[in-house]
C-alpha cells in the first residue's frame, strides 16, 4: 500500500505545458533520448512551464493471457513492439529534468502507480479511459502526488463524479477538456465546455488535451481565451524510418504552438480595465469634437446650446463635446468660432442626486459580475449616514428581499466604501458574502470574508463593515423593524431615517430627484457635518 498524501502544498497549474511522449519513443530508447532533447530544446527557447509525459504499463499483468501474443485487439500490439523496461524510462526520466522539464506520467494499473511513486515523478495523470475506473483512481488518491486527470468521452455527471472524488480525498487536482478523437475535427473539440467547467468547478484548473491536427494553432488560442490554464500535446520525432501519427507533433510544430499561446496570451491581455496609453488619447483627440462659439457670448453670459457648435478639431485644454451640458457660465468674452476654453467658462455643480445615479451603474455591473438576479419588485434603500456627497466613501446599497418573520437583503458595496459602528435592539443578522471581500468588525474583531463566509451578528452586538474590492453579500435576519439601529456617532442617531436613507422602488429611475430633493434640504438643516 502507498504512503498517504502529507502535504497540503497546492501545486500551481497554471500555464503549464505537457507534452506527452507516450509510445512515440518507438521502443528505441536513444530515439527517446532524441525526443526529449529536441522538445527541451524548444521549451527553453520560449521560456516556458513544460512537464514530459510518460505512460506506464505493465503488461504481463495488464494485458490477458490469452492475449499476449498474436492479439488483435486494438493498441496490444503497438504496446508489446514498443515495450521498454525501468531502467530505460529512468534515463529518459534523468534527461527530461536535465532539459528543465517537470516529469508526469500516466499509469494504466495499480503496479504502474507504484513505480511513478516510487521513482519521484512531480505530477500523476489520469487518462480519458481510466477517469471512471475506480480502482485505479483509488491507488492514484493515495500517492498524494498532483493529479491532472482528462475527461475525454465523460458526460456531466461523470466529471461531477470525479471531481467530487478526488475533492473528498483532499487531491490537489485539475481536470483536462478533451475529446479522444485521434486526431479531432474541429467540429469535435467543443472548446466552449472549458468555460462550463471553469464556472462548475471555481478554483480549479482547466485545461485542454489536445489531438487535433498538430499543425493547426487555432485550438490553443481560443482555449486560451476560454480560461484553460494547461494545454498538452503528443509528442515524437520523425526520421527517416519513423514516421508519426496524425496527431503528435514535431519540435517544429510545438515550436509554432507554444508561438500562438504566446500570442493569445499578449491578445488577450488584461481583464481590468487599463489607463489608456498616451497614443490612444492622441488618436482619439485626433478625432474628439470641441465647442466652438456659433455667436459671440459675453462675460457671465449663461450659454445657451443655440449659442455654440461642435466640431474637429478638439482645441488643448478646451471644453469637448463630451462635457457640454446646460447651465455653463461664460468667464470671459468669447468671439464666435473660437472654442470655449476651461479658463473661460463655470460649470455648474452637478445636482446631488447625479452622485446617486453614478453608483447605479457601479452597482449593477457587482450584481452582474455576482451573478445575482433580481426580479423587477424591490425596494432600494441608498444608506448615506454622511451626506450624499460622502456616499462613495460612507454608506452601502440595500436591497430589500423579504421582511416577515424573517428578513433577507442584498447588500451592495463599492469599492472603498464603508459603514460606520452600530448595534440593532432587536435584530438578530447573518452576513453570507457571495461575490467580492468584505471586512468585518463584531465587538471588536475584524476578519476578512471571501465568498462563502458568513458573521453572525447578535442583537446589542458593536458592528461595522467595510470593503475594498466591492462587494455583494446576503443579510439573513430576524426581522427587520425601522429606527432599530444604534450609531457610535451621535450625529447619525440625532438624524431621522429619511434624513440618512433614500428609498425608491426598484432602481427609482423617476423617483431618485424626488427623493433627493426632499432629503437635501432636511440635511441642510441637520448640522451633520461630512467626515
Amino acid at each position: 500500500m502507498l504512503p498517504p498524501k502529507t502535504t497540503n502544498a497546492a501545486f500551481d497549474f497554471a500555464n503549464l505545458f505537457v507534452l506527452d511522449l507516450a509510445n512515440n519513443h518507438q521502443g528505441d530508447i536513444e530515439h527517446g533520448l532524441n525526443v526529449v532533447r529536441a522538445h527541451g530544446e524548444v521549451v527553453r527557447r520560449h521560456g516556458v512551464r513544460a512537464a514530459l509525459k510518460f505512460q506506464f504499463r505493465q503488461l504481463d499483468t495488464f494485458i490477458h493471457p490469452e492475449h499476449k501474443s498474436g492479439s488483435k485487439a486494438m493498441h496490444i500490439e503497438r504496446f508489446q513492439t514498443t515495450r521498454l523496461g525501468r531502467d530505460a524510462y529512468e534515463r529518459m526520466f534523468e534527461e527530461a529534468r536535465v532539459q528543465g522539464m517537470m516529469t508526469m506520467c500516466t499509469p494504466f494499473d495499480e503496479e504502474s502507480v507504484s513505480i511513478i511513486a516510487a521513482m519521484g515523478f512531480d505530477i500523476i495523470k489520469v487518462a480519458s479511459c481510466s477517469a471512471t475506473d475506480w480502482p485505479l483512481l483509488e491507488a492514484v488518491a493515495r500517492t498524494g502526488l498532483p493529479v491532472i486527470a482528462s475527461t475525454g468521452g465523460l458526460l456531466q455527471d461523470q466529471v461531477d463524479n470525479l471531481v467530487s472524488f478526488f475533492e473528498h480525498r483532499g487531491v490537489d487536482f485539475a481536470i483536462m477538456h478533451c475529446v479522444s478523437i485521434y486526431p479531432t475535427p474541429d467540429a469535435q473539440c467543443h472548446l466552449n465546455n472549458i468555460e462550463t467547467f471553469r464556472r462548475r468547478y471555481p478554483g480549479k484548473a482547466i485545461g485542454w488535451s489536445t489531438h487535433e491536427d498538430p499543425s493547426s494553432t487555432a485550438p490553443i488560442q481560443i482555449a486560451c481565451a476560454k480560461g484553460a490554464l494547461m494545454f498538452e500535446r503528443h509528442i515524437g520525432l520523425p526520421t527517416e524510418t519513423i514516421k508519426l501519427n496524425a496527431y503528435s507533433s514535431t519540435p517544429e510544430q510545438i515550436d509554432e504552438w507554444l508561438a500562438a499561446w504566446h500570442q493569445a496570451t499578449d491578445l488577450l491581455g488584461s481583464h481590468e480595465r487599463q489607463n489608456p496609453a498616451q497614443a490612444e488619447l492622441d488618436s482619439i483627440d485626433s478625432l474628439r469634437r470641441g465647442v466652438f462659439a456659433r455667436t459671440p457670448i459675453a462675460s457671465g453670459e449663461i450659454v445657451s446650446r443655440d449659442q455654440v457648435y461642435f466640431a474637429m478639431p478638439y482645441v488643448t485644454d478646451s471644453l469637448s463635446s463630451s462635457g457640454w451640458q446646460l447651465g455653463i457660465r461664460a468667464q470671459a468674452d468669447i468671439p464666435a468660432d473660437a472654442p470655449l476654453t476651461l479658463t473661460q467658462i463655470e460649470t455648474p455643480t452637478a445636482p446631488a442626486f447625479q452622485v446617486l445615479k453614478s453608483a447605479i451603474h457601479e452597482i449593477k455591473a457587482l450584481l452582474n459580475e455576482a451573478g445575482v438576479v433580481l426580479g423587477s419588485e424591490f425596494e432600494l434603500e441608498y444608506s448615506r449616514h454622511y451626506g450624499i456627497e460622502n456616499f462613495a466613501e460612507t454608506g452601502a446599497v440595500l436591497i430589500n428581499c423579504i421582511n416577515r418573520e424573517y428578513c433577507k437583503k442584498i447588500i451592495v458595496q463599492i469599492a472603498g466604501q464603508s459603514h460606520p459602528s452600530h448595534y440593532h435592539k432587536r435584530k438578530e443578522e447573518t452576513f453570507q458574502v457571495l461575490w467580492g471581500e468584505l471586512w468585518s468588525e463584531v465587538d471588536g474583531r475584524q476578519k476578512l470574508l471571501k465568498p462563502g463566509d458568513t458573521q453572525l451578528v447578535l442583537p446589542g452586538v458593536w458592528h461595522r463593515f467595510w470593503s475594498e474590492t466591492g462587494c455583494v453579500f446576503e443579510e439573513i435576519s430576524t426581522t427587520h423593524f425601522n429606527n432599530d439601529s444604534v450609531y457610535r456617532d451621535t450625529a447619525i442617531n440625532n438624524l431621522e431615517r429619511h434624513e440618512r436613507k433614500t428609498i425608491v422602488d426598484h432602481w427609482g429611475r423617476f423617483q431618485l430627484i424626488d427623493a433627493v430633493a426632499e432629503t437635501s434640504d432636511i440635511a441642510q438643516n441637520s448640522g451633520l457635518a461630512p467626515t
